[in-house]
């Protein structure tokens, strides 16, 4: 559905109106397409406020990494140059009196950046053992998420925090999404690149950016249409041999799907007993690469006028057989060691609830529980990555049927005023799935614009 008050609001008299009334003024954002594969705007700025501690690892690559994502890098600020992206190198912070130099460093090119621009802080992981470390690097991820709210202009602020073995190359993958186009509707997140993925085994070096996911086989549930569909696409763009699975009632959308990524359909009801087992005799005899649980259902009720029925069809489809079909695939070696990659589909209402889905809201904190939970080890027992996407809204069909005011809160209450597309869930499942985001693992990263819901 259109969002008609964001093509107003960029129309000249809606631009002045706005601006007078003091309504939100939400900017286009710059999403990726083979036309404008990369950010705009200017180079990026490398900063390091304070140098990294002396043998420490974090940094040694990071100007080689910045190197590749495709714009000119600068690491001095000059008056009057716009930037694409700010990236500042903030692991080597140990005190809270040094938290000041990232002040210094970001302060005098904050109105410097390009709209849709990007602002990365790298952190390392607060160390329990030293409290004024701990103090100063947690420091970061409020600085993080309240800049995020203040760049507006379609401008996004992230922490990628660093454990104490990672290095910046391990977080290549993670920093080509974050400077890209593909993040546009990711802000105010911290992921963490952490040695505990490391039994998943660093793969040979990708050689082609463009399709990561050359040779590789993907699953995706749920396929028929929005985001699922969507998650196929980009999932066959970025190279992948795409499964499409979804129940037999949406055969047709499912094929049609699947002839238009060249791929395979399977019509399967995913919480049937042996949905595990038909999945795993559907596979090539490699394997699979890529998991991704994306079928999900809503029945909507307050509480005391929800049924049973209700209550637990939701949480059989999003969570129970989420839980079933990775155990078994998991147990069968589906997942090839190395490569396989589990993502799932929570949501916002899993992390700050929402009136009327005590049963989705279950489900979907039940995913990010399964993630946190299974994530290590997975990982040291079959070599395979389990992380999790939470959609805030997003411009479906099925948020096409709010009610319009509703709708509206839901579309304007986040850092950028307005909705989410399902390409944006699309391309951070990507990320997840490719072979370089080997160290990214147990995380859940939300797709909302930073929504004013939850944390």
């Amino acid at each position: 559905m259109a969002d008609r008050y964001l093509h107003w609001t960029n129309t000249r008299p809606g631009r002045t109106l706005s601006r007078r009334l003091g309504l939100p003024r939400p900017v286009p954002l710059h999403r990726w397409s083979a036309e404008r594969p990369a950010l705009e705007g200017g180079p990026v700025l490398h900063l390091t406020p304070v140098p990294p501690r002396e043998g420490g690892a974090h940094s040694k690559d990071l100007a080689e990494v910045l190197d590749g994502v495709g714009l000119p890098v600068r690491s001095d600020a000059e008056p009057g140059t716009r930037y694409a992206a700010a990236v500042v190198d903030a692991t080597g912070i140990r005190t809270v009196k040094e938290l000041g130099r990232v002040h210094e460093s970001l302060h005098p090119v904050a109105r410097s950046l390009a709209s849709c621009g990007r602002v990365v802080v790298l952190g390392s992981r607060p160390d329990p053992a030293d409290h004024g470390q701990a103090a100063a690097q947690q420091a970061l991820e409020g600085f993080v998420r309240s800049l995020g709210k203040e760049l507006g202009g379609g401008r996004t602020a992230q922490l990628v925090r660093l454990a104490p073995e990672a290095t910046a190359a391990d977080a290549e993958s993670t920093l080509r999404f974050l400077l890209s186009p593909k993040s546009a509707y990711v802000s105010g997140q911290v992921v963490e690149i952490g040695e505990a993925a490391a039994s998943a085994g660093r793969p040979t070096e990708v050689t082609d950016w463009d399709r990561p996911l050359s040779g590789r086989t993907a699953l995706v549930t749920g396929c028929a249409r929005g985001i699922g569909e969507s998650v196929a696409a980009t999932l066959a763009r970025d190279g992948a041999h795409v499964i499409c699975l979804d129940v037999p009632q949406a055969e047709d959308d499912l094929t049609r799907v699947a002839e238009a990524v060249g791929g395979t359909a399977l019509p399967l009801d995913i919480t049937a007993d042996d949905a595990g087992a038909r999945i795993a005799g559907a596979l090539p005899a490699d394997g699979l690469d890529v998991l991704v649980h994306n079928a999900g259902i809503t029945r909507d009720r307050r509480l005391a006028n929800m049924s049973a029925e209700r209550w637990g069809s939701v949480l059989d489809v999003n969570l129970d057989s989420v839980v079933r079909t990775t155990d078994h695939l998991l147990a069968a070696k589906a997942l090839r060691p190395g490569t396989g990659r589990v993502v799932a589909t929570a949501s916002i209402a899993g992390i700050a609830g929402n009136t009327g889905q005590t049963n989705y809201a279950a489900s979907k904190a039940g995913i990010i529980g399964l993630v946190r939970s299974l994530a290590p080890r997975a990982a040291a027992e079959h070599g395979v990555t389990v992380n999790a996407v939470a959609p805030g809204f997003i411009e479906t069909k099925m948020t096409a049927a709010v009610p319009f005011f509703i709708r509206e809160a839901g579309r304007r209450m986040n850092s950028h005023s307005q909705g989410g597309l399902p390409v944006d869930v699309a391309e951070t499942t990507a990320w997840f799935a490719g072979p370089a985001s080997y160290a990214v693992n147990g995380q859940i990263v939300r797709v909302c614009g930073q929504s004013l819901l939850g944390a």
